[in-house]
């Protein structure tokens, strides 16, 4: 009875093996007619026993598996991706058993690809249609792993294309896999177009030199993109609400890079995104000591000082913008807020008082406090129509403190350029 049922059962593995390869020889007419629907409807018949089959039909399946979905170039994104893993797969199973009967036509096929991948990538990322482009640029990264710039390319294109979810998954990819982008950059000029190129590897420049058809050959250092990547994660981070994971991001990458001005800043907009001023003012600070130089850093600390209610700090590091960049408009127009910011106090003082000859006097002296301010104030909100003239609010300003000084044709001048600002 044993021996039957084992009789049995080769009997079916054998009717099995037969069916698929049936199997296969239809899907091999139906590629060759272009018939790709009926192509893949007879692969998917053979698929389920073979993982049992031998290397050579394992091989055979997923070389008529690649091109059935490849269909010629004409396939959907997702059946180009199954395309792409079935061709990967045929130089895998030739590999481990040193057999390669259909390697070096996965090959051309897979080069055909990668050429029409990165075409369509580039066509569409010049129409904007950076979605499209995103999906096209990481089909040519599976087809060619090595290849890594493109998957980059991919994250980056995702991000146009506010598809954060995808550009979260290429991005922790590259950050996995140590892709930094650093290198070196081969390029020349094509006589035809006038245009410069990049070429894949030096001996590509090279011979396309040799070949007369680019001239001025020289090579540029690509900077790294580790930071940028880490810096982009951590934002996507932030814009899902995940601000814990988006600090662990950035201090993982500033303890790589510890001297790297932009990852600190990154952490400090993350920081302040999430309401954590305290953390924000202590990262601009640090950024500052490494870049003491930079105007803009000196004028957020003075952000951060005034709305934590510290006008000294603030008017110090304001100053020190201004310093720095004499031209800093926004600077000065903060310097006048926070002069003119005195004047609250001010009034609620003068409110209070009563009709005495002492509250009389004290009256005036505030009276007086007020229009020193005024007149302050004045050199900034000038300078900054000076450098912004189409700041509308600092021209209101200015023209009420005239009109509150009393400087009427100064008030009239003013008055006229924000009805001119009104009606432009």
């Amino acid at each position: 009875m044993r021996k039957q049922a084992i009789l049995a059962l080769a009997m079916l593995v054998g009717s099995l093996t037969f069916a698929q390869k049936d199997e296969l020889k239809s899907a091999s007419k139906a590629i060759k007619q272009g018939n790709f629907a009926d192509a893949k409807t007879a692969v998917n018949q053979a698929e389920p026993m073979i993982a049992s089959a031998d290397d050579k039909t394992q091989a055979e399946f997923y070389y008529l598996k690649g091109q059935a979905y490849y269909a010629n170039g004409t396939a959907s994104a997702a059946d180009m991706s199954k395309a792409i893993e079935s061709l990967n797969m045929v130089e895998k199973v030739e590999k481990e058993s040193g057999k390669n009967k259909y390697t070096e036509d996965v090959k051309t096929i897979k080069g055909e690809m990668l050429t029409s991948f990165l075409t369509k990538a580039n066509s569409a990322l010049e129409a904007k249609d950076y979605s499209k482009s995103s999906v096209y640029f990481d089909q040519a990264y599976r087809m060619s792993p090595k290849d890594t710039l493109y998957l980059y390319y991919a994250a980056s294109t995702a991000v146009s294309a506010q598809d954060y979810d995808t550009s979260l998954k290429m991005y922790e990819e590259l950050r996995d896999l140590g892709y930094s982008g650093a290198g070196v950059n081969y390029v020349a000029t094509n006589k035809e177009t006038g245009e410069v190129e990049s070429f894949d590897n030096k001996n590509m420049r090279d011979i396309s030199v040799k070949a007369g058809t680019h001239i001025a050959p020289s090579q540029k250092k690509t900077e790294s993109k580790s930071a940028e990547i880490i810096k982009n994660i951590a934002l996507i981070y932030v814009s899902q609400d995940k601000n814990e994971k988006a600090i662990e991001a950035m201090k993982a990458a500033r303890a790589e890079n510890p001297d790297d001005l932009s990852l600190i800043l990154t952490e400090a907009n993350v920081q302040l995104k999430m309401g954590n001023r305290e953390a924000f003012k202590k990262l601009m600070e640090e950024a500052t000591t490494k870049d003491p130089k930079n105007p803009e850093l000196q004028y957020n600390l003075g952000v951060i000082a005034a709305e934590s209610g510290d006008a000294v700090a603030a008017e110090k590091y304001y100053n020190k913008a201004i310093a720095l960049d004499p031209g800093y408009a926004d600077a000065y127009n903060n310097l006048a807020v926070l002069t003119l910011g005195k004047e609250e106090s001010i009034i609620e003082e003068m409110n209070g008082l009563g009709n005495s000859a002492a509250d009389n006097k004290r009256y005036d002296e505030l009276k007086k406090e007020r229009e020193d301010l005024y007149r302050n104030a004045i050199p900034y909100l000038e300078k900054t129509l000076e450098l912004k003239p189409d700041n509308i609010s600092a021209a209101r300003t200015l023209m009420n403190i005239y009109s509150a000084l009393g400087e009427t044709d100064k008030f009239k001048a003013m008055k006229s350029k924000v009805e001119e600002m009104e009606n432009q």
